[in-house]
């Protein structure tokens, strides 16, 4: 069983969550400077701005092996130092980048993967120890909406900064507030790390056997499995569906971007009131697979969408295919970290995200290629929109296995 809240002194859920929002809002905003910096940055260095999707795609490759490989790190020094280290690598991919040279940007992608991969697994170490099992979904969702915030601060802040300093000063800013924040986590570390195990061996064979832990258990194997769905569908989202709304339905730029606008507000939306659900009234597993078929009929219908649908057509389907293909990660999150065996949640979590960073990896370029192949943006999202079916209906239909009991504190 899980380890729950009260397993530690001074247990409380406040200060945990939003220690783990911040951290989680500065990792995103590191991952997601370089699109930002992209135009400014191809200027200065002759890269072409296009380059930031073989970016995206080293940070999300490397945070994919990161997260995998966690699990006995997050055991040995504790949940806080591993994010500390996390936030530190993030600084040092951004100083990295900063430097202007193709290798150094190449080095940073890798560094800010690094950084990436072990938040989550950490925080979840953190979260499933601090939070009451009625509450693990809402928290956990909760905790995710540190993504789209990070997100929001770069959209909000790193423009104006490159407008006024430059994109590396601005790189710069963004690594100072990294390590702003692993000064200021130090002071809780030891009330928060106090189940670490400094003796513990870190194994070269630990992320095979973190892997086989996730498929030895049926319910945490679909979970996993159908995250790899999930996450490619997110990305989809997120990566085509501005290009999609001006090419294919002729849309301008600006009301496109309103849309994706809308979708990502949904999905933050989403994120906390799926949480609420799946503590309430939904069984997460079942919730998610009606997320699933929610993706796949927002999906399918974009396929059928022509530009003579009103504007107002396109913003609902905006507003569930961001509430379901982006406000799912939490309640993913939150199970993940219930069906764990007693202290795995960040081994558990850490190789269940590393099927759903290789959704993230493979999702977006299959996508691509079904557009270059058949020119159609339709043909496309009819076939990601049926696979999504598919995968909502096996974990709405299927057996879920029991629910683990919570254990007296």
């Amino acid at each position: 069983m899980t380890e729950r809240a009260g397993s530690r002194p001074g247990g409380g859920t406040v200060l945990p969550l939003a220690v783990t929002i911040t951290i989680q809002a500065l990792a995103s905003l590191s991952s997601l400077a370089a699109p930002v910096m992209a135009p400014a940055a191809a200027r200065a260095t002759g890269l072409a701005a296009e380059t930031v999707g073989l970016f995206v795609g080293i940070v999300y490759a490397t945070a994919s092996v990161s997260s995998l490989v966690s699990g006995d790190m997050v055991r040995r020094w504790g949940a806080i130092r591993m994010s500390q280290a996390s936030l530190l690598l993030c600084a040092l991919g951004l100083l990295a980048a900063a430097s202007g040279t193709p290798a150094m940007i190449l080095l940073a992608a890798m560094l800010i993967g690094l950084g990436y991969g072990p938040i989550t697994p950490a925080s979840s170490h953190i979260l499933v120890r601090t939070t009451p099992p009625h509450r693990m979904g809402l928290t956990f969702s909760l905790k995710q909406t540190g993504v789209p915030l990070g997100g929001m601060l770069a959209g909000l802040l790193l423009p104006p900064l490159i407008g006024s300093i430059g994109w590396q000063a601005t790189a710069v800013v963004v690594a100072i507030l990294c390590v702003l924040a692993t000064a200021v986590t130090q002071t809780i570390r030891e009330a928060l790390d106090d189940d670490r195990e400094p003796a513990r061996a870190i194994s070269a064979t630990a992320p095979l056997r973190a892997l086989q832990m996730v498929f030895a258990s049926p319910p945490i194997r679909d979970m996993g499995v159908c995250s790899f769905f999930f996450g490619a569908m997110q990305l989809c989202l997120t990566t085509f569906l501005v290009i999609y709304l001006t090419s294919a339905q002729g849309m301008g730029l600006a009301l496109a971007g309103t849309v994706l606008a809308v979708a990502q507000v949904a999905g933050v939306t989403g994120r906390i009131g799926w949480g609420w659900l799946s503590d309430r009234f939904i069984a997460p597993r079942r919730l998610l697979g009606l997320l699933g078929l929610a993706m796949g009929l927002a999906g399918i219908t974009f396929a059928f969408a022509g530009a003579s649908w009103p504007i107002a057509a396109f913003l609902l389907i905006a507003v569930v295919f961001g509430a379901s293909a982006i406000g799912w990660n939490g309640v993913f999150l939150a199970e993940i970290a219930n069906l764990a065996p007693a202290g795995q949640a960040a081994t558990v979590a850490g190789a269940s995200l590393f099927l759903t960073y290789a959704g993230v990896v493979v999702g977006p370029p299959a996508f691509a290629q079904v557009v270059a192949r058949t020119d159609s943006f339709a043909a496309a999202y009819l076939a990601i929109g049926v696979v999504m079916l598919l995968v909502g209906l096996y974990l709405v239909l299927t057996r879920p296995g029991r629910r683990r009991r919570p254990q007296p504190a």
